[in-house]
């Protein structure tokens, strides 16, 4: 089984179209540190996404030599995105994010990467959703900002219409 360290772009993505438990379905078993859980009370706070139940995703303590990591990687990156890379790094896990930065440097670390993107597409893979239906969840987080770079995910490989 191998674990999914999830951040907050993602996080608010399925939040902002009020699927938090369509992300339970993606992974095998997806997990957050708490610094993410915290930006994503922070944009709740704020107004700038729902709040919806993130209580079965859980939150995992980062070792300290993890915490050291993140320390370092925070110069340049926000607290969850560091977090997650230290975490996923540490441990052999995926890390999930959009954030461009990131990605790229959890991918410089040996991380592999994802997002929303391809969260969808196992769902689509998995046959919880339809490519219509994921197709209609990615359009309802592109209007709440999502900057993705497809219209459908049928434009992706390996998932033709």
């Amino acid at each position: 089984m191998i674990y999914v360290v999830v951040d907050n772009t993602v996080l608010s993505n399925f939040a902002n179209v009020r699927q938090s438990l369509l992300l339970s379905k993606a992974f095998d078993q997806p997990v957050t540190v708490a610094a993410v859980r915290e930006e994503f009370a922070t944009g709740v706070a704020l107004g700038r996404i729902p709040d919806v139940d993130w209580s079965w995703l859980q939150v995992v303590e980062l070792t300290a030599e993890e915490s050291a990591v993140a320390e370092k990687l925070n110069e340049t990156l926000g607290r969850g995105e560091a977090t997650c890379i230290a975490l996923a790094v540490s441990r052999g896990w995926m890390v999930l994010t959009d954030d461009r930065d990131a990605r790229h440097v959890a991918r410089e670390m040996g991380a592999i990467v994802s997002g929303t993107l391809g969260a969808l597409m196992n769902l689509v893979r998995g046959e919880i959703l339809s490519l219509t239906e994921a197709d209609q969840y990615l359009a309802a987080m592109k209007s709440s900002g999502y900057r993705s770079p497809v219209d459908s995910l049928s434009e992706l490989d390996g998932l033709a219409t």
